[in-house]
């Protein structure tokens, strides 16, 4: 799980699936944090896609680096401690000028049953359960 937080982390910028009825829905995201052994994702409740997780909590992600792209499946998990939202706010800075852990809007997520496949042209996939 280490390996994948620090694979999004380097990244950058990922993609987060979701889906809206019948609909896939895909965004950018930039966080993922680990959090009392778990990969944390964050997001604001005012956005559509905190509805889509809650309606449906299967998501996928997608990042690429380097010759490498990674996969993450699983469900995801709304954790409302407001420990869990600071230490995403810790780690993050920047989106203390939008979000505090307390405004009522900031959300954190934790993957459950998640599958991280690490793929390249050049190697065999490796996949992760966490």
């Amino acid at each position: 799980m280490e390996r994948a937080a620090k694979f999004l982390q380097d990244a950058g910028v990922y993609y987060l699936a979701t889906v809206e009825g019948d609909q896939p829905r895909v965004r950018p995201f930039g966080t993922a944090h680990i959090f009392e052994g778990k990969l944390y994702i964050q997001t604001g409740k005012a956005k559509n896609v905190s509805g889509q997780i809650h309606a449906n909590p299967k998501v996928e992600v997608c990042a690429f680096k380097d010759d490498e792209w990674l996969r993450i499946t699983g469900e995801l998990v709304e954790d409302d401690r407001r420990e869990a939202r600071q230490s995403m706010l810790d780690a993050y800075p920047s989106l203390q000028s939008m979000y505090s852990a307390d405004d009522g809007n900031a959300e954190v997520f934790y993957f459950r049953n998640a599958t991280a496949v690490f793929s390249s042209f050049s190697h065999e996939p490796e996949e992760i359960r966490f």
